[in-house]
């Protein structure tokens, strides 16, 4: 347990260039503090202390803003950011040398029994705001961006950004596949309801507003984001 809390110190004070000592690390950071609560936690939870492990657990949650059940399978190395906001599911599993930062949530769909939460990946960065959601493996050396929403497997080596994520890099390299679009339902269905309104107007002579929405219109924003990335 305190060679899990030394090596939970020693990887905050190497990832993060604002810590300044041990002790600073070890009394305000919270993201040391709630994986400390989680390996008694743990530990109570796999003595089939189910009850007292879920105490501990929401004891951490309170004081650190970061809830991690008891279940959850976390490795060495593991580096939580400041870490407000964060949420880690029961049957989640973390590699090594993993970081993850404030407001990530590893969670399930709601729809998954089981399985139902991410297994990650060893030397994978989870930005802020990310949520990794259902059964999903992400790879070894994977990068997830800020605010990006991950549904399916990430293969090893990438980099994922979007709602929902796409891959844009491989092993450094970009990604150009025309068929990774980001999808605007919202939009897609606009486009569907003004060509409707279109060919009835056509049919009562009446000209359609030039401002409407077409599906000419999503092709040509989905074109100009491809051209972005």
């Amino acid at each position: 347990m305190f060679d899990h809390l030394k090596n939970d110190i020693a990887v905050a004070l190497e990832k993060d260039p604002a810590a300044k000592s041990k002790l600073e690390v070890l009394l305000t950071y919270s993201g040391v503090k709630a994986l400390a609560y989680y390996r008694v936690a743990h530990a109570l939870h796999k003595r089939k202390f189910r009850l007292l492990a879920r105490i501990v657990s929401q004891s951490a949650k309170r004081k650190t803003g970061i809830e991690i059940h008891p279940g959850a399978k976390i490795g060495d190395r593991v580096f939580i950011d400041h870490g407000a906001g964060v949420v880690i599911g029961e049957t989640t599993e973390i590699g090594d040398n993993v970081t993850i930062y404030q407001g990530v949530t590893l969670g399930g769909t709601g729809k998954d029994v089981g399985k139902r939460h991410p297994t990650i990946g060893s030397n994978v960065m989870i930005s802020a705001g990310a949520k990794v959601l259902g059964p999903v493996v992400i790879g070894d050396y994977v990068k997830v961006g800020a605010g990006s929403v991950v549904l399916k497997d990430v293969p090893p080596h990438s980099t994922i950004v979007g709602v929902p994520g796409r891959i844009v890099r491989q092993y450094g390299e970009k990604v150009n596949d025309l068929d990774q679009k980001l999808p605007d339902p919202i939009l897609e269905e606009f486009a569907r309801l003004n060509n409707r309104i279109i060919a009835l107007e056509e049919k009562l002579g009446v000209h359609a507003c030039k401002y409407s929405i077409s599906n000419e219109i999503i092709e040509n924003i989905s074109n100009n984001n491809s051209k972005k990335d």
